[in-house]
């Protein structure tokens, strides 16, 4: 990442705001057009299926250390994958709670 001087781009009447709060530091600027984690390769929708999957396999009573086997994950991160799995299937009967917090 290359830095570019705040001189070079911005006016001097921004430049003497900015630092009245951060004075000689370096600060990040979000870009307007950042995307959402996984919206570029559908990672997310890709990760929700599988989660989906490992939640239904286990209901259906395929143990812990079979599913960590097929996904190739830890048993860890399965028993965490069902953890969230039961906070939205409890929150299911409001949708819009489901929705913030799955």
């Amino acid at each position: 990442m290359s830095y570019l001087k705040a001189e070079d781009i911005l006016p001097k009447e921004l430049i003497e705001a900015i630092q009245q709060y951060v004075n000689g530091t370096n600060i990040y600027i979000p870009s307007i057009d950042k995307k959402d984690w996984g919206s570029r390769t559908c990672s997310k929708e890709y990760y929700e299926l599988r989660n989906r999957d490992i939640h239904s396999q286990y209901m259906d009573g395929m143990p812990v250390n079979e599913l960590a086997d097929k996904y190739s994950l830890s048993e860890k991160t399965i028993y965490k994958i069902l953890s969230k799995s039961r906070v939205c299937a409890a929150n299911d009967t409001d949708e819009s709670l489901a929705k913030k917090y799955c």
